[in-house]
């Protein structure tokens, strides 16, 4: 059975995930509960991705078909699905805020984060050990 990489991945989709609440505030200047309700909702999404892409191994596991699927059964051919998969919703998350479906007002920003983010979560398995020794702390080793 494949480790479980947990804390690791919860902290580096919550900086994702504040980073990607960040540039939806910017790009489409709301506030109050919509604002909430977006952070939420990118705050899960972001750690969901990022668990995916850390935990390939335990995902390959569990979910045995993803083996047999061409090209998928490559960790990098995956991670990139699940980039592409995050960066559709960054910008589908984006685009519903009032205003926004069909104007030009910040799409090519848009675009440019929703592809930062999603290489965030592709890269998060490769970002974090030069970030595990600030994390010690919380995670109880430097791996």
């Amino acid at each position: 059975m494949a480790e479980l990489i947990i804390i690791p991945a919860i902290i580096m989709g919550a900086i994702i995930g504040l980073y990607e609440l960040i540039l939806i505030h910017r790009d489409e200047n709301f506030r109050g509960s919509h604002w909430l309700g977006h952070g939420t909702h990118a705050a899960v999404f972001a750690i969901g991705a990022t668990f995916v892409t850390m935990n390939t191994t335990f995902v390959y596991e569990t979910f045995t078909f993803l083996q047999t699927i061409p090209y998928l059964e490559q960790e990098w051919v995956f991670r990139v699905a699940i980039g592409f998969i995050m960066m559709i919703k960054v910008h589908a998350a984006s685009a519903v805020v009032k205003g926004t479906i069909g104007s030009t007002k910040g799409m090519k920003e848009t675009w440019a984060h929703s592809l930062i983010v999603s290489a965030l979560v592709v890269l998060a398995p490769t970002i974090y050990p030069f970030l595990a020794p600030f994390f010690e702390r919380f995670t109880g080793s430097s791996e």
